[in-house]
């Protein structure tokens, strides 16, 4: 029987990898598999094919294609105008540093023999024969920071949530991946389901948790029917429950369904909306690490933070430091997104530069225009001229010039965007998804709006820039969360490098 594989992925789903796949399924003498993505986006629906050479690629396939790569016999890797080669020697794909993804789009996402077979369980097995503190003391020598934006180590969490007073101490994955051009977590849930289970029974282990939830995005359907199907096989395997692989020590899981609210990724509007209540920002402190979900100590990441752990504990800290540079250690999958050419995901080591990832691997804009900026981290991420690309993706490198990595998302634009609208977008973002609870974000964003129209009119803008400065402050100092306190950093980065973008050179109604 040969193999052939086809992502389960929601963007090979998008493009049609659901009907190649019962296309293929008709033909005789095949095995078919249903993979996560490689995150070659620009190539799904990607068939693979198992040979004696390797896997071969062949993509985008369309149901149309399905005859033509028959008759050319693409099941023993023949010769037709879609094939790519060996997958692995794809320039995009070969020259990243898979760490988290190393097993993403080659792996049966809901086979557990798998998963072990290609590296799976190590890192957990080593932890049920270490102590918490030890856990948490390896996570905290190698140097993880929290991927979700705010790059807080994660270790000094860990060890807070450790030494808290309490018995019953919680685990929560935040999985409300809203930022736009972001989709790693989603591709992992889909893909590779059972590292995020064994990164939270891990995190369990080096905090004293002992229950668990995956706080998901309603909009991931796919994310939502792999990950319930991977907790029932975990469950059954003996990976879940009160008898973790025979260790005596227990961890229980749950999946949560969000409803749609952006302002649910902030950590503390999660938690209460885990609680049944309306998704709003707690002030703090307390911290979550001490009080968090039901009042109890609580130690919340995202999917890629936790997806980080099992490599750390199974390869050990130095491993992880040796990927990365300065205080920015391990890999990032970073997402390309926007106008450009090779749209997907490039898990590299932090140091690898912005231009590199656009112009290298994404091949520059799609519409063949000029590359203008990129926004980097998310709709409150700052837009990176073309001029500056070259800096590395770190968050050192990015805070000196008040951007953040964030999520690690990539937004790419050309020279026709209009950076002013861009920045009004930025107010009327935080308008529509704000929880409403502090004064500067709820009615900030909808003055930045009102100024932005008055400045794209060209009404008094010199008076007008003043006020927008002044009212950016006032967000940025004030507000209650990172969704008002953020929603300055675009808005800035275009004062800042677009500055002529803003308004016309000549005034209506003087200053």
């Amino acid at each position: 029987m040969t193999k052939v594989y086809i992502p389960l992925d929601s963007a090979a789903v998008a493009v049609g990898a659901d009907e190649v796949a019962q296309k293929i399924a008709t033909l005789s003498g095949i095995e078919l598999v249903r993979t996560g993505s490689r995150g070659m986006h620009w190539l799904e629906p990607l068939v693979e094919v198992e040979t004696a050479k390797g896997r071969i690629g062949y993509g985008p396939v369309s149901p149309a294609d399905v005859e033509g790569l028959t008759a050319a016999g693409f099941l023993e890797g023949g010769d037709h105008a879609l094939k790519q080669g060996r997958v692995d020697d794809i320039p995009f794909y070969k020259n990243q540093e898979r760490l988290i993804f190393a097993r993403c789009g080659i792996t049966d996402p809901l086979n557990l023999k798998e998963y072990k077979a290609h590296g799976g369980l190590e890192g957990l097995r080593k932890a049920i024969e270490q102590a918490p503190h030890d856990i948490a003391e390896e996570v905290m020598a190698s140097g993880l920071r929290g991927r979700g934006g705010a790059a807080f180590p994660a270790g000094i969490k860990w060890k807070t949530v450790l030494g808290a007073p309490g018995t019953q101490k919680y685990i929560v994955c935040n999985a409300d991946e809203g930022d736009s051009g972001t989709f790693a977590d989603r591709m992992i849930m889909e893909g590779d389901p059972f590292l995020l289970i064994e990164g939270m029974i891990v995190a369990g282990l080096g905090t004293g948790a002992d229950k668990g939830f995956v706080y998901l995005r309603s909009e991931y359907p796919i994310a939502k029917q792999v990950f319930t199907k991977a907790l029932e096989v975990a469950y059954a395997e003996g990976l879940l429950g009160d008898n973790i692989l025979g260790s005596g020590k227990a961890f229980d899981l749950e999946l949560f369904m969000g409803a749609g609210a952006y302002i649910c990724g902030e950590e503390t509007s999660l938690l209460d909306s885990l609680e049944g209540k309306r998704g709003q920002v707690r002030a703090k402190p307390p911290l979550p690490a001490l009080e968090g979900l039901n009042g109890k100590p609580t130690l919340v990441h995202n999917v890629i933070s936790l997806c980080s752990v099992p490599t750390i504990l199974a390869e050990g800290a130095g491993f992880y430091k040796d990927f990365g540079m300065g205080r920015s250690t391990g890999t990032m999958p970073f997402q390309i997104a926007g106008n450009v050419k090779r749209g997907g995901l490039v898990e590299k080591a932090f140091g690898v530069s912005l231009k590199e990832l656009v112009e290298d691997f994404g091949g520059g804009t799609r519409s063949g225009g000029k590359l203008k900026a990129a926004q980097v981290g998310g709709p409150l991420g700052a837009y990176i001229p073309h001029s500056i690309m070259d800096m590395p993706m770190d968050y050192e490198s990015f805070a000196k010039i008040g951007a953040g990595v964030g999520h690690g998302g990539i937004v790419v634009f050309d020279e026709s965007t209009d950076m002013a609208a861009q920045a009004r977008y930025a107010f009327e973002f935080c308008a529509h998804e704000s929880c409403g609870k502090c004064t500067p974000c709820r009615i900030g964003a909808v003055r930045g709006v009102e100024v932005m129209d008055k400045v794209m009119a060209n009404e008094n803008r010199t008076t007008n820039l003043t006020l927008m400065e002044d009212l950016l402050e006032v967000m940025e100092d004030g507000s209650l969360c990172a969704m008002g306190g953020m929603t300055p950093v675009p808005v800035k980065s275009i004062l800042r490098w677009f500055p002529d973008e803003l308004g016309a050179s000549h005034e209506k109604g003087g200053n």
